[in-house]
């Protein structure tokens, strides 16, 4: 199995963890942080989304400068969004070739400024990666919050 193929099969597992998670927040205490040093739960939603978009910057140019939040007006709009612009990047991703996922680099840009310069595939595995912390970051919100954990990988006590 090609990289392309095993990232495409990995973008696919993941959406509905990412969405469940998502929704499973209670929509009046998106405030919540466990500390005042962490992101809000609804600053990890809008991180999250946020990330699906930079996926699809990366395809798309050789440059992405880092969107770290994506604006929601409620927990049905962020999963919206997230619907979305998923499927954009699967789509995206079906129209790829070996050489532009392999050989192509990106330079990832925060807040304008260059941070480093990576091909394609590693860029990509990067923020893939990064958007699976931050919703490992919000499930242990969701139980202090008043939510019930959705089942992401196999059941969660609140399933059963």
């Amino acid at each position: 199995m090609s990289n392309l193929l095993f990232f495409k099969t990995c973008m696919a597992n993941e959406f509905s963890a990412s969405l469940a998670l998502i929704q499973a927040c209670p929509t009046d205490r998106l405030d919540y942080r466990p500390h005042a040093v962490n992101r809000s739960a609804h600053e990890l939603i809008e991180h999250i989304v946020a990330h699906v978009l930079d996926l699809k910057i990366i395809l798309l140019n050789d440059r992405c400068d880092e969107t770290l939040t994506y604006a929601f007006t409620s927990i049905s709009d962020a999963a919206d969004h997230l619907r979305a612009l998923w499927k954009e990047v699967e789509e995206i991703l079906d129209t790829y070739s070996e050489v532009a996922w392999e050989k192509e680099s990106v330079e990832l840009l925060v807040h304008g400024k260059s941070f480093v310069t990576l091909p394609r595939t590693q860029m990509m595995w990067f923020f893939f990666f990064d958007i699976i912390h931050h919703r490992g970051q919000l499930s242990s919100y969701v139980r202090p919050m008043g939510g019930k954990n959705p089942a992401v990988y196999g059941y969660s006590a609140d399933t059963l």
